[in-house]
């Protein structure tokens, strides 16, 4: 199987984008297809041995709409193409609003010879050039037997031009609806000018992301600093990032050091330290020293263009909530059809006005215009798009809309100890010396004897250490124990309580405190020469930086937070309770921490799982939705749903208000759509709405929607 994502054209409304999904499902060799009305995509998954992208495009276009491979669209001339659709609504609306007023003065304020044609004249005008798009639409789709806005729309208008074109020719005294005719196409006109520019803001979080890469490089060449344009770097080239410029490409420091800020990625704001080795993300900003760097990845293959695809994704796919607004937009145009038909019959029989098939024409025109599903196409998917923006721009990664909404609804985070809460390294909590002895000189023993050893413990106790390490001979390591060396003459030893008794090590000075250590949940090491302990070093991995402030912004958003680990029972409790969590599941397996998850599930808990992406696999696939900690370099690799780029908890609390600020706007965009409905397709058959006022309001009703997810742009989740 393969999956392909398609640029649409053409589409107006939710009913365009049932007709084009439907046309695709039906195609051979399609297994699945969804298109997004707002993002004017198509994601179609089908099998390549049955069709190819270019017969899928063709499939489009027959079912009268445009289609272009997205792999292949530029996305500056994408935002061209809309400015330019953007421009031409605008122009019509103009124009359709200079003859609507004029029309509309002439029919309500003066009288004179042959007005009536004066007034066919402009709403001629008016019905060819505004009237032409919403015809083209209405005649594509009618020939495929289906139906959308447009059907509505120049049903609605042409009615009221065509009896008023009747009435003038016959020469009768009956009332003439030219205005109303006008109007409505101004109106709707107005209204598609609104929404076009309004969806248009939806996508710029994508283009602000794009922006972030630079145009220009200072690019190696035999020696030479050259600039070109950063497009020509190929992975290899060396490049020069001066202060307060961006990095061109991803790559890694061979000269230099700096610091360099991440926040267009992580969503963190303190600049990260770089030396000579370190990876670098294209568009990050250097902000002290000059570097030189080696591209690693160029194009598509850097984290910034893994964003945008990430975020692309994610505003192309459907979340379960939309199926009802989907289920009701697939058969709501040809009701309102048969609404209108009956409203218009039981008017003009059953009516007791003075031109009962007048007033019948005007209510079944005004059930035409305000029932156009436009709001309902449009709620979920602005929504998505401008919530995952959002989210890129904060430096969470969601996957596909499906995953925002799961977690808008979690109640229980469950997360990993070990490299999500903690750093995931040993480091020295403790240096306790001996009555008599130096605090200074345990830790100077205890790193000359550790530095031969690679063992962790070793290495954080030798990294603790600041100052010069002196040489020791006769090293030797015993494995999960300790070391033990010499030293000017002394014998050394440093390991574990048991391997110091085993050499008959008086502890007795130190054994209390050690207690105390390893209550608190550290490893602790005995510091011994020539057979006297002299101190310990307590060492713990340590909670990372923020994780308490972070687990209280959980727990104020009403979440129960459970740590899930294999380390023992004493370590986990230590650690929980520094971070503030009561829930602890210690010594759990990596093959049992997914039953752990199907456990509270089962409990009735909508479950995040945060991990590492790796180890937790099984347990981040088996949550209701899993939160991946990555580092900028490893967005692509990562399994979780949602990935936190740049691995820092304060992006889970991120994630979790931006799921829930989304799911807040959909909610309210579901609720208003479908309450417009309600309420004024009975008003309009009533005839309480005149035409011009339902085309109005329907346009309002879309440009209302689109505005309520806009919203979300200046929210704060950090």
């Amino acid at each position: 199987m393969k999956s392909a994502t398609l640029k649409l054209d053409g589409m107006h409304c939710a009913a365009c984008a049932q007709n084009v999904e439907r046309a695709l499902r039906e195609a051979p060799g399609v297994q699945s297809a969804t298109v997004n009305f707002a993002a004017e995509t198509a994601t179609v998954s089908f099998d390549r041995a049955e069709t190819s992208v270019g017969k899928l495009i063709a499939v489009v276009k027959q079912a009268g709409y445009g289609a272009t491979d997205e792999a292949e669209v530029d996305e500056q001339q994408d935002e061209l193409r809309r400015t330019r659709a953007i421009a031409a609504q605008r122009r019509l609306f103009i124009l359709g609003a200079v003859l609507s007023a004029l029309i509309f003065s002439l029919s309500m304020f003066t009288s004179f010879a042959g007005r009536e044609y004066v007034l066919l004249a402009l709403a001629t005008v008016v019905q060819v050039a505004l009237g032409r798009q919403f015809y083209v639409n209405s005649f594509a789709a009618l020939r495929r037997l289906t139906s959308n806005m447009d059907v509505l729309i120049a049903l609605g208008s042409t009615t009221a031009y065509v009896y008023s074109v009747v009435m003038t020719l016959v020469g009768s005294e009956a009332a003439l609806y030219f205005d109303t005719a006008a109007m409505i196409l101004t109106l709707v006109t107005l209204g598609r000018f609104l929404e076009l520019r309004a969806r248009g803001q939806t996508s710029a979080a994508l283009l602000a992301l794009l922006d972030l890469a630079p145009k220009r490089a200072r690019i190696l060449r035999d020696g030479e600093e050259v600039e070109l344009d950063a497009a020509q770097i190929v992975v290899g080239d060396e490049f020069i990032v001066r202060p307060g410029e961006q990095v061109a490409t991803d790559g890694e420091v061979v000269v230099g050091a700096s610091a360099v800020d991440e926040s267009m990625i992580s969503g963190e704001s303190v600049p990260v330290s770089k030396q000579v080795g370190d990876a670098v993300v294209g568009g990050s900003v250097n902000r002290e020293g000059t570097l030189t760097v080696r591209a690693t990845a160029v194009g598509q293959a850097t984290v910034l263009r893994q964003i945008v695809e990430t975020v692309k994704q994610a505003q192309g796919s459907r979340p379960r909530i939309q199926r009802m607004a989907d289920a009701v937009s697939a058969v709501f145009v040809p009701s309102i059809v048969v609404l209108a038909v009956l409203t218009f019959l039981l008017w003009g029989l059953l009516g007791r006005a003075e031109a009962p098939w007048s007033r019948a024409l005007v209510n079944a025109t005004a059930v035409l215009l305000i029932a156009c599903p436009c709001a309902l196409g449009l709620a979920t998917p602005t929504a998505v798009m401008v919530g995952t923006g959002l989210g890129a721009r904060n430096g969470v990664l969601i996957r596909d809309a499906a995953a925002l909404e799961v977690l808008g609804r979690v109640d229980t985070i469950v997360l990993d100890k070990t490299g999500t809460l903690t750093v995931g390294r040993p480091e020295v909590t403790d240096v306790i010396a001996a009555e008599g002895e130096d605090e200074g000189d345990v830790l100077a023993t205890a790193a000359a004897a550790e530095t031969p050893s690679e063992h962790p413990l070793a290495r954080a106790i030798v990294e603790a250490h600041e100052g010069q390490v002196a040489t020791v001979t006769d090293f030797r390591a015993l494995a999960g124990r300790g070391v033990e060396c010499r030293l000017d003459g002394a014998e050394l030893l440093v390991g574990s309580a048991s391997l110091a008794r085993e050499r008959g090590i008086d502890l007795s000075r130190l054994d209390q405190v050690r207690e105390r250590l390893e209550q608190e949940g550290k490893t602790v090491s005995v510091v011994a020469r020539d057979g006297t302990g002299i101190g310990l070093v307590g060492l713990r991995d340590t909670l990372k930086s923020g994780a308490r402030r972070v687990m209280a912004g959980l727990q104020a958003e009403g979440l129960g937070l459970v740590m899930l680990t294999g380390d023992n029972e004493v370590t986990a409790q230590a650690i929980a309770g520094e971070a503030g969590i009561d829930i602890v599941l210690a010594g759990v397996r990596p093959e049992g921490k997914a039953d752990a998850i199907a456990r509270l599930q089962a409990e009735g808990h909508t479950v995040a799982m945060v991990g590492d992406g790796i180890n937790d696999a099984p347990a981040l696939a088996r949550a209701d939705v899993g939160i991946a900690l990555g580092t900028g370099t490893d967005v692509a690799m990562r399994t979780g749903q949602v990935t936190v780029v740049g691995g820092e908890l304060p992006g889970v609390l991120r994630a979790v208000r931006l799921a829930r600020l989304t799911l807040s706007r959909i909610r309210q965009n579901l609720f208003w759509a479908f309450f417009y409905n309600v309420a004024a397709i009975p008003l309009a058959a009533l005839g309480v709405l005149s035409p011009m006022v339902a085309a109005g309001a329907m346009a309002a009703s879309s440009v209302s929607v689109v505005s309520n997810s806009l919203r979300l742009r200046r929210a704060r989740v950090g």
